[in-house]
């Protein structure tokens, strides 16, 4: 299944239906009256978190939404049926936008939240709803009301406990192979990692999932390598792993590059909660870890993680790390009281 975290939709709601002009006329009824239903109302458009998805590819073949009008009113005061909803399915992690792709709608974090996006228009009144003592046969009814039309912006943000950063090829692919049952692609050129990928550690007898998203280069927030666009994918972890390969001549500067990139996306990014470590450890021998280290150490501030996700060292010492902050970090109030809010 190819991935696809960003679609332009239209959606319409749908029209209300028209009411009806209708008499009465029975043998032996010597005064009808008038007996035009109303119509029924239009379809609603409602954007629904379900489970088994983790990719807005459906939208890649289908932009347009219409929900339908709903059912003229008939004579015998019968009222129209409503029209049917269109209901827009997507994975959880969704955020709505409008058209600007800037104005934020709703963001569907959970499955089964619903959201209506576009109400359907009421229907018309029928000619029943216009009798007075000096018109007692109106011949006239309300046509329905138009329903709502717009373009919206559907983007897609994994969510995930942990996020993975780093350079190209610093190991974060292999370090996600070796803690879940993810199957990466790994190889040993750049940007191997072309879209995020999703896996669950366990440690303790307990899981988080872990993201892990196409490495970042200097630049990066300029378009520069496959550019930034998937930092959105960690903006919902509670803490971000930074991987810096021991195989860098310069672990400092590669990880002041990866903080720059962070802080010029913005989003919270560069304040989110990080642990550092020194990647593919098993490449270096006693003198060589010794120089790295305190190199990474100057510039994080802190002492880093020694790792490497091929021997395994350190690696049960960084899941614990990473589950110690994912428990410690509080939880995010739920959705707010909007009536267009559906549970």
């Amino acid at each position: 299944m190819k991935f696809l975290d960003q679609a332009k939709v239209y959606i319409r709601s749908g029209d209300g239906g028209r009411g009806s002009v209708s008499f009465r006329r029975e043998k032996f009824i010597e005064f009808g009256g008038p007996d035009g239903g109303d119509g029924g109302r239009g379809g609603d458009v409602w954007v629904e978190a379900v489970d088994g998805l983790n990719t807005l590819i459906d939208y890649r073949y289908q932009q347009h939404f219409r929900a339908k009008t709903g059912v003229h009113g008939m004579g015998r005061n019968r009222t129209g049926a409503k029209g049917a909803d269109v209901v827009l399915k997507v994975p959880a992690g969704t955020q709505v936008y409008e058209e600007d792709n800037e104005t934020l709608i709703c963001d569907l974090t959970e499955v089964g939240q619903r959201f209506l996006l576009a109400k359907g228009g009421n229907g018309g009144f029928g000619n029943q709803h216009f009798k007075t003592s000096t018109n007692q046969a109106p011949r006239h009814a309300n046509p329905g009301l138009p329903g709502d039309e717009k373009t919206i912006w559907l983007r897609l943000k994994l969510i995930a406990d942990a996020g993975l950063v780093g350079l190209p090829n610093a190991g974060k692919s292999t370090f996600l192979a070796s803690v879940s049952a993810a199957k990466p692609k790994i190889a040993d050129y750049p940007f191997t990692t072309l879209h995020p990928n999703l896996g669950v550690a366990r440690i303790d007898a307990r899981e988080f999932v872990i993201a892990d998203i196409p490495g970042l280069i200097e630049g990066a927030h300029e378009g520069v390598g496959i550019g930034d666009r998937f930092l959105g994918h960690v903006e919902r972890t509670r803490v971000l792993l930074h991987l810096v390969s021991a195989q860098e001549e310069s672990p400092a500067k590669a990880y002041k590059t990866v903080r720059a990139e962070l802080e010029a996306y913005g989003n919270g990014l560069a304040e989110k909660p990080e642990i550092v470590a020194l990647c593919q450890a098993d490449t270096l021998d006693a003198e060589g870890r010794k120089k790295k280290l305190a190199s990474l150490k100057r510039a994080a501030g802190r002492t880093p993680l020694m790792l490497s996700a091929v021997s395994g060292e350190g690696v049960e010492a960084a899941l614990r790390s990473l589950m110690a902050e994912i428990e410690g970090a509080r939880e995010e109030a739920p959705a707010g009281a909007d009536e267009r809010w559906q549970r």
